[in-house]
């Protein structure tokens, strides 16, 4: 890297939360900076206001942090390079674009979307790539200028020099990139923003980046950023490019995957003659239009359109359909209540290797053992199984006090009705529930002993299996069981777990014929804590009045 600090960034754009994806690369970055004792610059590219999300920034910001990654400058953290949000350096990309303009190395382009409609459909006639054909003459800066004051539309294109272009990739070794296959790009679009190319650039000049790591799907962009940088007489900085990551399947990673998962839901009930379209845009809350373009009519050979409903929509409408939206966003696997340790060691494992067998790194054992020669050119597979068992791995590794930090992150995240337990009761839950894979196997197993006793569901399943079955076996096994629990003088897991073991050989039957009917009983379910911990944590007056109420129920 020569004798220069290392300078590195992560530049996302603010369009809702972090991906996965973004995290791996803010996370490399992180740990390229980390391992030097260089500088992580993070910088918000929020100059394409088509997909800006509002407050979309303030949950990217949130993500990384949950992650465990500080950056040296940037938003929050200030510095000497800044401003660093894109939108507040519009008129330092103006200064370039006239410098190129001047240079003659950028022109205006006129065309209109007919005529560049008319370029494309060349190109698919013909079967080739389609590329901008340069006019000849070119327009001067006084016709593009007076072109703007007229209200027609006018970009200005940076002029592609002749020659190949070559890019020195540190991941993916030389690329070259053949004149004839590159065309001239826009680097200001017709309503004064800047393209991501020219700001990215500019930006990372200005901001004294010296090594850009990013994601192999910018490899493509790489020759322009090149040519740009020759052009303005920029050092260009080092490339490493990340190899994508995909599903198991072999399916790109994004946030299509929860459209798909929803339309499939919602068509299964629209089939079955419980939704229409219009129950659609009720759960949404969308107009009946968008309902239909999302949803699609496979009959009429129109395909959904996913960009008709946002993801707030998209959330009501999975929940309505009961489905689990896949975790494809950082804040999903926070809800879902995974380790921010265990997905930072995971992310670590895609597209690179510590040289060995280990898979369980610290993120101080990532730093001492990270290096650009070690990423793979191969694209990374997302391993939810290997994600889960890292995950089990670190639950069960963390100290008491890091794991309740972490549950409490949890349950205020996600809403959780367990956020209203105390830290001593929370750390009792936790302790019920070791072994567990996520936060969300203590929602599952202990949730139900903390509504109120009147508003316990049942799950009928769980009733027909276990109480009703054999003429009511189970709710007999709990009329003999409710005077022994009611006189037990030690409430604690221990003597709870005798009087069960001493009643399962009084009536000579497994401990399964007695644990389960007391469980549903008091939970409305098959699945809890060990038996003598679901007591302890409910506490002997609401353990007799669950089952009370149970018997009641059936009287």
């Amino acid at each position: 890297m020569g004798s220069t600090a290392l300078r590195v960034r992560f530049a996302p754009s603010p369009t809702g939360y972090l991906h996965v994806g973004g995290a791996r690369t803010a996370l490399f970055n992180w740990l390229l900076a980390r391992q030097s004792g260089g500088v992580f610059v993070l910088r918000i590219e929020d100059t394409d206001r088509t997909r800006h999300v509002a407050a979309a920034e303030q949950k990217i910001l949130d993500d990384l942090r949950w992650l465990g990654l500080d950056w040296d400058e940037g938003p929050d953290a200030g510095g000497d390079c800044g401003p660093y949000f894109q939108s507040q350096r519009l008129d330092i990309y103006q200064r370039y674009v006239e410098q190129l303009l001047e240079e003659g190395n950028a022109y205006y382009a006129l065309d209109t979307p007919e005529e560049l409609e008319a370029m494309r459909a060349d190109a698919r006639k013909a079967k080739r790539a389609s590329t901008y054909r340069r006019p000849d003459p070119l327009p001067t800066v006084k016709e593009g200028l007076a072109a703007r004051d007229r209200g027609q539309p006018a970009v200005v294109r940076f002029l592609m020099p002749p020659g190949d272009v070559v890019v020195h990739d540190l991941v993916r070794g030389e690329v070259r990139v053949p004149q004839d296959e590159m065309e001239d790009f826009v680097i200001l679009k017709s309503d004064g923003w800047p393209t991501y190319h020219l700001a990215c650039v500019v930006d990372d000049a200005m901001m004294k980046v010296t090594l850009v790591c990013r994601g192999q799907d910018h490899l493509s962009n790489a020759p322009k950023h090149v040519a740009l940088q020759q052009a303005l007489g920029f050092q260009t900085p080092q490339y490493a490019h990340l190899p994508l990551i995909f599903n198991l399947d072999g399916s790109k990673m994004g946030k299509r995957d929860k459209h798909v998962a929803v339309h499939e839901a919602v068509a299964r009930l629209i089939r079955d003659g419980k939704w229409t379209i219009d129950t659609v845009g009720e759960h949404a809350r969308i107009d009946a239009d968008g309902a239909s373009r999302w949803f699609g009519d496979k009959k009429a050979g129109r395909k959904p359109e996913f960009q008709a409903l946002d993801m707030d929509g998209l959330i009501r409408l999975a929940g309505h359909a009961g489905v689990v939206l896949p975790e494809i966003d950082v804040h999903d696997f926070r809800v879902s209540g995974y380790l921010p340790e265990a997905l930072g060691n995971f992310l670590n494992l895609l597209g690179w290797s510590p040289g060995d067998d280990r898979e369980h790194l610290s993120r101080d054992e990532a730093v001492a053992a990270f290096s650009i020669d070690r990423i793979v050119k191969s694209n990374a597979k997302f391993d939810r199984d290997k994600l889960l068992a890292l995950n089990t791995h670190w639950c069960a590794g963390v100290s008491p006090g890091r794991l309740l930090e972490a549950f409490r992150d949890f349950t205020q995240t996600g809403g959780s009705a367990l956020n209203a337990l105390d830290d001593g009761t929370a750390s009792r839950v936790l302790e019920a529930c070791k072994g567990l894979r996520t936060f969300r196997d203590v929602e599952n197993k202990a949730g139900a002993l903390f509504v109120a006793d009147a508003q316990l569901e049942y799950d009928a399943k769980a009733v027909r299996k276990v109480l009703a079955k054999n003429d009511g076996q189970g709710y007999a096994m709990l009329e003999r069981l409710l005077p022994a629990l009611d006189s037990l003088a030690t409430w604690s897991p221990d003597a709870v777990e005798a009087l069960l073991a001493d009643v399962c050989e009084k009536y000579d039957v497994k401990l399964g014929d007695v644990a389960q009917p007391v469980r549903v009983a008091v939970t409305g379910r098959t699945i809890s804590p060990a038996i003598g911990d679901t007591l302890m944590l409910l506490g002997k007056e609401r353990t007799l009045t669950r089952i009370r109420n149970c018997l009641a129920a059936v009287a």
